[in-house]
């Protein structure tokens, strides 16, 4: 049998990230002593009252399928959200619930994108960014930055970038995989540029309320009507609220967009899991106080992390301001990233993210959503390799 594979599959590049992460786990349960710090996830656990509230519509039988895009109560929540948060008004229709934020960055390009269009990345950038761009048979167009400026895309790498096929412009502040985070003026310069040009903006913003230092999140959907109507904002309860399993995504957008997309769901996903959005409610609705306990634990972990990095020789590392993410420069220790990170994990058992997989060999990722026991074993073995290549 000739099972032919279309096109856009065939073009695809697995998640190295996933792929690392079902490799360390496969080691650990072979009894193996790995430290994981490839995976994008809070080790914390779901805010019990969040669990409460899916727990509850279980037992009430709240088990049936939901309006597509979500049930109206947690629409309602997610316009409320950017109200209080981000001081946006939308109305329940522009707001569309999703199996995840992954899910809503994939509507969006399927409700967007044709054959032809182009959709600028800065990188490094999230993995799945350039494939959900293919998937859409449209062409990403990658802006290359690096450490020199905190992995920020000037206004003027973005002008030069923008030709008559561009259609979208991918913005990601608090960023995965750098933890890197624009000053609102830097929001606003990119953002007058789309404007301008007539460039819609996707900005993922599922990192929002994990900010260190100084940083200060704004959407730039906030700057004025004509920024508001330029850009889809993609958001999620997995990162802040730990519910990375829930597969919840929130997106919000002008209504003709929202509009196609709800369309879209309508027949890929149908709606997100139903007890799922009842926990969403909650998590949206309920006490927040959970985040900074959480954020002061981050907080410990990046600046061990940080201090830690930077003492190794060969590695060099600038700070991240949001998110939970460090991305190290290893390009003086003579490795590839993806040879760095399979020989890390061979010889010294430690699991890290080849930084090829997001559009810069000469770096890796560190997750910091680790206790601080494995990051300061991890980060020592780390030291270890990184010296023995040195010699």
């Amino acid at each position: 049998m000739n099972y032919k594979i279309s096109k856009r599959a065939a073009s695809l590049t697995a998640s190295i990230t996933l792929a690392i992460d079902s490799k360390a786990k496969q080691m650990k349960a072979e009894g193996i002593d790995v430290v994981g710090f490839g995976v994008g996830e809070p080790d914390f656990d779901t805010p019990q009252h969040i669990k409460d509230a899916a727990v509850k519509a279980l037992a009430e039988g709240f088990t049936k399928y939901t309006p597509a895009s979500g049930i109206p109560e947690l629409r309602q929540a997610a316009a409320d959200k950017f109200k209080r948060d981000n001081g946006l008004t939308y109305k329940p229709s522009q707001i569309i619930i999703s199996c995840g934020g992954k899910h809503s960055c994939y509507n969006v390009m399927m409700a967007l994108c044709e054959p032809g269009d182009e959709v600028i990345i800065p990188a490094p950038y999230w993995l799945s960014y350039p494939e959900m761009v293919k998937l859409a048979e449209a062409t990403p167009v990658v802006i290359e930055t690096s450490d020199k400026t905190e992995f920020k895309v000037t206004p003027e790498q973005l002008r030069n970038a923008i030709t008559p096929k561009t259609r979208l412009f991918i913005l990601n502040s608090p960023s995965n995989p750098t933890g890197s985070v624009y000053t609102p003026e830097e929001i606003k310069a990119l953002g007058d540029i789309c404007v301008e040009k007539d460039v819609l903006i996707l900005s993922d913003e599922i990192y929002e309320h994990l900010l260190y230092d100084d940083a200060k999140h704004v959407s730039v959907a906030s700057f004025s009507q004509e920024h508001y109507d330029h850009t889809i904002v993609v958001h999620g309860l997995a990162k802040a609220w730990s519910m990375t399993g829930w597969r919840i995504g929130i997106l919000a957008a002008p209504e003709p967009i929202a509009k196609a997309i709800d369309a879209i769901q309508s027949h890929s996903t149908s709606n997100p899991t139903s007890f799922a959005q009842k926990g969403a409610v909650a998590a949206l609705n309920g006490p927040q106080d959970h985040l900074q306990p959480w954020l002061a634990e981050f907080a410990k972990r990046r600046a061990y992390a940080f201090e830690k990095l930077n003492s190794i020789p060969g590695i060099s590392c600038v700070n991240a301001k949001g998110a939970f993410y460090l991305f190290p420069n290893i390009s003086k220790l003579g490795l590839n990233s993806m040879d760095f990170c399979a020989k890390l994990l061979e010889q010294e058992k430690v699991a890290a993210v080849p930084g090829i997989a997001f559009g810069a060999d000469d770096y890796i990722r560190i997750s910091y959503a680790t206790s601080m026991a494995n990051l300061q074993k991890g980060l020592e073995r780390i030291d270890k390799f990184a010296r023995s290549l040195a010699k």
